[in-house]
């Protein structure tokens, strides 16, 4: 395995159908030939991750979405030329010829064009699609920086391409545009007002609700510790169920005499960092995580979503 900046050495990877890890703006992806079955199985084998849950299609360019959907609606190309290249991901249907390994079984495929200069490098000298999840194990913290996908995948992968720590650190905003109501799968650094400002209403559906798309399980992103999310007026009751053996987060200073980690009270640059802090805290001697609550207004929905499904998928045992 190799960690380098050297595009020629992950294409010729690519097309022998290895797996590489690249840089993109929200997270690291682990990438393969999105029209090689066998290679995109690859994906799903080493992260564990279930047949039945689909992958994200990367393209360089917004034109080359035509090849992989059956049309693109209107409020699709309003969403791509104002978004695109960026972190946004559409769900449209898929054009027919699309394999059932990228889709999950699924008569949908999620599309993004990616902002990353090296996942844009990498992608047109490619010259082709790659299908691209996080590269971590599946249902774990996703990985924001090249040694993070290392600490995942000491074996396995052919070149992992290292383009520094992510600058969003968040995985994409999901729009679903596959039937009569656009609708919000999963919130990103894009906003739901910013889309709607587009394309008008968006629905809210259920996880269980939709197409199926990345990260809709309750329980997801999750460290290896117990995570707990503690609300401000809980906290004093939470310090004395749990008086040693803690690890906190916190938007802003730590509470008086909490070890942990004080991360940014701008929701963008809480959620640019909170990955890379999560991993080091579960790398650490604590017990447990405590995670102090952030705002719940929409600026933190992202962050919420994410702090909520890794909570769930930590096995915690507080509300």
């Amino acid at each position: 395995m190799t960690v380098a900046n050297d595009i020629s050495l992950a294409v010729a990877a690519l097309r022998r159908g290895e797996l590489v890890a690249m840089p993109t703006e929200t997270v690291y992806g682990l990438a393969a030939d999105a029209r090689n079955p066998a290679a995109v199985r690859r994906i799903f084998a080493a992260k564990g991750r279930p047949a039945d849950h689909p992958l994200i299609v990367h393209l360089a360019d917004v034109e080359d979405i035509h090849g992989w959907v059956k049309e693109v609606p209107h409020a699709a190309r309003l969403l791509m030329d104002h978004f695109w290249p960026g972190p946004l991901t559409l769900i449209l249907a898929k054009a027919n010829h699309v394999d059932a390994v990228v889709t999950g079984g699924q008569d949908t495929v999620g599309i993004r064009v990616p902002a990353h200069p090296v996942a844009q490098a990498l992608l047109r000298a490619f010259g082709g699609a790659l299908a691209a999840p996080s590269a971590n194990r599946f249902g774990r913290i996703s990985p924001t920086q090249a040694r993070h996908v290392r600490d995942e995948f000491p074996t396995g992968l052919a070149v992992i391409l290292d383009g520094g720590p992510s600058t969003v650190g968040l995985e994409s905003t999901i729009i679903d545009l596959s039937g009569a109501q656009p609708r919000l799968l999963r919130p990103g650094s894009i906003s739901a007002t910013q889309i709607e400002a587009l394309i008008g209403p968006l629905g809210r559906p259920e996880d269980d609700d939709g197409p199926r798309a990345s990260g809709r399980l309750a329980a997801h992103y999750a460290p290896g510790k117990p995570l707990d999310l503690i609300d401000a007026a809980a906290l004093d009751g939470y310090r004395a169920t749990y008086p040693r053996g803690v690890a906190w987060l916190t938007p802003g200073p730590l509470p008086q005499g909490c070890p942990g980690i004080a991360l940014a009270t701008d929701p963008g640059a809480y959620g640019q960092q909170l990955y890379a802090a999560l991993r080091e805290l579960d790398a650490g001697a604590s017990q447990r995580i405590a995670v102090l609550r952030p705002p719940r207004d929409e600026s933190w929905a992202a962050v919420n979503d994410r702090l909520g499904r890794a909570a769930a998928g930590s096995g915690s045992d507080t509300p």
